[in-house]
């Protein structure tokens, strides 16, 4: 069913539209949030959302559900079908321009007769960067570029960031005291946070394609590393042990393949060894990873580029202290989500950062919100614009 926008007339379309500004960007705020309903199914493709837009009437919305099936553009014209002619193209992401699993988005919209695309952004993929647009404008499309752009590039940091520098967008998550600490002893896990800040984080599980602990956390907590609370069935993300000793046993929830696929990175001399054998007949993947120059850990810059390299465009690290602070004296964090509780553990708890690097870390970080969740406050950081 055609659904009337409420915003003026399209430029190019019947009628003069008397604040054109206002109504491209409601239409791609529409076009965002359609995107958003493929942002845990997409991946490794970016989440796209196609609105199309004709004398004023919405005739077609389309999103990527996931590889090898109709792009948002696609998706949005086989709604549209005749009524797509003439018709202005609202999309998040600059339209493919190449053939892989499915056909060059940008020749579908020329071939229907789109009159006008509005696009966010401009796609940093080799395949794409740019030619989609040029392809276009070749064929008299009339093409708008940068409506929306602030939302959108916020919305696919993960995936921008990937096909920028090949590295999985690195989420680091940490639920801390008031007094910053993560547990009472480095023995047991101590629950921090209430029910509407363990929901929240699910969900960033669940937008994730990855979720990394080191070897601390798998001793001392055994966790499952499960999206749970959150329908994800169809991509639940893997789970990643660093361990550069060896030193976890090939059991427990994070070695029960059937609820979600585990990978273990360890250093390049213990892949052959009894460890990763038994770690391998649990049914893990386990790959080996350069060893850190700056302590006896891994590489996190090379561990964030092997994620990468399997199509991983957002990492979430749940780690403790070490893996956290390494991140940060890296210069590797992009976000950071921390979820604090109301009360205190003292001195001798655990700390949510703790590093061999320099006692003053520059993290580049910006606050972005404060929010109230429940007791808790969840503050998220996002790496500056100006360190991207």
């Amino acid at each position: 069913m055609a659904t009337r926008v409420t915003a003026p007339c399209l430029a190019g379309e019947e009628g003069p539209m008397s604040e054109p500004g206002t109504s491209d960007a409601a239409l791609m705020e529409r076009a965002l949030s359609v995107a958003e309903r493929g942002r845990r199914t997409a991946p490794p493709n970016p989440w796209v959302g196609c609105v199309l837009v004709k004398h004023g009437v919405i005739v077609g919305e389309g999103f990527h559900v996931r590889p090898g099936e109709a792009h948002a553009e696609v998706a949005a014209l086989q709604e549209a079908g005749d009524r797509a002619r003439g018709a202005t193209a609202y999309v998040t992401l600059e339209p493919c321009a190449h053939t892989h699993r499915t056909g060059p988005c940008a020749d579908a919209l020329i071939e229907a007769g789109i009159s006008r695309v509005v696009a966010a952004v401009e796609d940093p993929d080799p395949h794409v960067r740019g030619s989609g647009f040029a392809r276009l404008r070749d064929a008299g499309v009339d093409v708008t570029v940068g409506v929306g752009s602030e939302e959108v590039t916020d919305s696919l940091a993960p995936y921008l960031h990937h096909r920028r520098t090949g590295r999985a967008y690195c989420l680091a998550k940490v639920a801390m005291t008031l007094d910053g600490r993560i547990s009472a002893s480095a023995d047991a896990p101590t629950p921090i946070t209430g029910d509407a800040s363990r929901a929240d984080a699910h969900r960033l599980r669940a937008e994730s394609q990855a979720i990394v602990i080191g070897s601390g956390t798998a001793l001392a907590d055994r966790p499952a590393l499960t999206v749970r609370g959150v329908d994800n069935e169809l991509t639940p993300p893997v789970r990643v042990l660093l361990d550069a000793r060896a030193r976890v046993p090939a059991e427990g929830p994070l070695f029960d393949t059937d609820l979600a696929p585990t990978l273990v990175l360890t250093r390049d001399g213990a892949v052959g060894g009894n460890a990763a054998d038994a770690w391998r007949t649990a049914g893990a993947k386990v790959e080996g990873i350069a060893s850190s120059t700056a302590g006896e850990g891994l590489d996190l810059e090379a561990v964030l580029s092997e994620l990468g390299a399997h199509g991983v465009l957002q990492a979430m690290f749940e780690g403790g202290g070490r893996i956290h602070g390494a991140l940060l004296a890296a210069d590797l964090v992009d976000r950071l989500v921390v979820y604090v509780a109301p009360f205190f553990l003292g001195s001798g708890a655990v700390p949510a950062f703790a590093s061999a690097g320099p006692a003053t870390v520059d993290t580049k970080l910006e606050l972005v919100s404060a929010t109230e969740l429940g007791d808790d406050v969840r503050l998220d950081y996002r790496r500056s614009v100006e360190a991207a």
